[in-house]
Order: structure tokens, then sequence, then C-alpha cells
């Protein structure tokens, strides 16, 4: 019987943790829907854009930082 007891405590709070989790949709919905639609545009940019070629130097680098450091230091 002490089961039936604070379940029935615990459904008083239900209406109070349901107005909390309405609140943090509503203000959570408007963002991750501008984080869906901008994740589909990059995906969309990606695709439209032509892939780089190997020997082009405006590839994306692919040495690891600190080996990268060490050259660029010695030079200067």
């Amino acid at each position: 019987m002490v089961f039936m007891e604070t379940l029935i405590e615990n459904f008083d709070n239900l209406p109070g943790i349901l107005t909390v989790l309405g609140i943090f949709v509503i203000l959570a919905l408007p963002g991750l829907i501008g984080l869906a639609h901008e994740r589909r545009i990059d995906r969309q940019l990606r695709a439209s854009s032509p892939a780089p070629s190997p020997s082009s130097p405006e590839g994306p680098c692919t040495t690891p930082g600190p080996a990268r450091l060490r050259t660029t230091a010695g030079t200067s």
C-alpha cells in the first residue's frame, strides 16, 4: 500500500512536470529546426561544389599540427 500512496503523490506533480517539459520543447524546437536546416544546406553545398584535386594547393591540410609547426618554425 505504501507504493500506491507514493504513486498517487507523484501524480500530483505530473502537471508541473509536463508544463516544464512543454516549455523546454517550445524553447528548444526552433533551435533544433534551424540546426537541421543548416546541416541540410551544408550537405547541399558540399554536393554541388566540385571536389578538389589531390595536387591542388587549395585542398585541406593533411599534415598533423605538431609536424607542421616544426617544419615552419625551422624556416623562419
